[in-house]
């Protein structure tokens, strides 16, 4: 255990350090969350969303699921490059633990998102946001375990691809629907029955439902319960996948 805690932290110090030298990629992973905030947010305050809580408490939590769903789903990407410039066939040959490969670039990622969540929730606290400091430290516990299971999913078909071409229309065709129906701008309470229904399939309703009662104070309810525990069996079965991918592939 030791030595793989070791690993994992030589390989996260590696890519932390890859990203603090390029900060102006943390700014522009959370430019399309920002540019809802600003733009769409204030079209919200006077309208009944529905939920508990205000326009702010509704929008803020989904746009920061939204970009956990998105900077997660495409952290595939760097691995990728990794593959084109040999950095992964280099790594095979090291002592360092298969699995840490991939826990440390995680830890990396779910750090990355703490830090972009950070701005974005700093910009919605000028705009009017309210939300308990307790409730806030909750929702980013959710986060940081979606973040962990949807990295973990990008990571292991990066693996299984060979090129952006094949891996970017897969990312692309599978964030679009679950934007949509995951109610991150708007509750899926307001969608017609059907779609409401449909809705329910998606995984990533439960989490943003669940970070949306965090936000409002409200920890004991059903929502917030149902968010965690949808969040940790992704987590826990992306993690699963991840690690026999790497394994086999780092054989």
């Amino acid at each position: 255990m030791s030595h793989l805690l070791t690993d994992t932290g030589i390989v996260a110090g590696r890519y932390i350090r890859q990203t603090l030298a390029a900060r102006a990629g943390l700014l522009f992973g959370a430019l399309q969350p920002l540019v809802f905030l600003v733009f769409f947010g204030p079209l919200l305050q006077d309208v009944d969303l529905g939920g508990r809580g205000d326009s702010w408490q509704t929008l803020v939590p989904g746009l920061l699921v939204q970009l956990c769903l998105f900077s997660s789903t495409f952290a595939g990407f760097t691995l990728l490059i990794e593959k084109h410039h040999g950095v992964v066939e280099r790594m095979r040959v090291t002592p360092v633990s298969r699995l840490a490969l991939l826990l440390g670039r995680l830890v990396r990622d779910v750090l990355q998102l703490f830090a972009q969540s950070l701005l974005l929730l700093v910009a919605a606290l000028a705009f009017g946001l309210r939300a308990p400091v307790a409730g806030v430290l909750i929702a980013f516990g959710l986060l940081g375990l979606l973040a962990a299971a949807l990295a973990s999913l990008s990571y292991a078909l990066a693996m299984r691809v060979s090129s952006p071409q094949e891996f970017a229309p897969v990312i692309s065709s599978l964030n679009m629907p679950a934007t949509l129906l995951s109610g991150i701008l708007l509750p899926m309470t307001l969608a017609p029955g059907w779609l409401d229904a449909v809705s329910r399939c998606v995984p990533f309703r439960y989490v943003v439902d669940g970070v949306r009662d965090a936000f409002t104070g409200h920890y004991a309810g059903g929502p917030l319960a149902l968010g965690a525990a949808v969040a940790a069996v992704l987590a826990a079965l992306a993690l699963g996948l991840g690690t026999q991918v790497f394994r086999k592939a780092n054989a």
